[in-house]
């Protein structure tokens, strides 16, 4: 039987992007489902981070870069300044998950801001990602400007914070069990087999 794991997460969290290699390695050869639930860091009207401020350039330096570079996964600090907010970004989410393409979606998101350094705040980027992935461009564009999804990423976002009580990103939920940060593939390989 499969395993679940599920991946709270906000697209503008470089932490995200390393834990699904973290996954990866810790999955290989193993039946295991990644189902992603949004998780915005900084909502409307909480202001994003800036990329001149001295915050991301340290931690990037500090933590991002050298994870990055154990893991094997190319990233780049965005210079896109202040950083987008990721609520229609995940009304996008919504229709992918609606049509089986959520963890793909996800992934293109999240590689699209931090290894092509594009406004995902943009919906005619948006538009570009999800199509990238099997999602019908127009159909993307008419969602967001109609708010569609709007409804439902508001009630996924109030799931994380009220229900599932996320307080970080990325944060995995596995049996029950709460993990947070990006896990160590070897420990978490453990932990799957523990529980397979």
């Amino acid at each position: 039987m499969s395993q679940q794991i599920i991946v709270y997460t906000d697209y503008v969290c470089p932490f995200c992007l390393l834990a699904e290699e973290a996954i990866v390695q810790a999955t290989e050869g193993m039946d295991v489902e990644i189902r992603w639930r949004p998780f915005e860091l900084r909502p409307a009207p909480v202001p994003t981070l800036k990329v001149e401020d001295p915050y991301l350039p340290k931690i990037w330096q500090d933590s991002v870069y050298p994870m990055a570079k154990k893991l094997g996964v190319p990233i780049t600090l965005p210079n896109i300044s202040p950083q987008p907010r990721t609520d229609k970004a995940f009304e996008v989410f919504a229709m992918a998950e609606e049509q089986g393409l959520g963890h793909p979606y996800s992934m293109a998101a999240l590689k699209a801001f931090f290894q092509q350094e594009r406004d995902i705040g943009d919906p005619e980027v948006l538009a570009d990602i999800a199509e990238s992935v099997g999602l019908e461009r127009q159909a993307v564009l008419d969602a967001l400007a109609q708010g569609t999804y709007r409804e439902q990423h508001q009630t996924a976002q109030r799931h994380a914070v009220e229900e599932a009580l996320i307080q970080s990103v990325p944060t995995l939920v596995i049996d029950g069990e709460v993990i947070q940060g990006v896990p160590d593939p070897a420990a978490l390989k453990r932990f799957l087999l523990e529980r397979a």
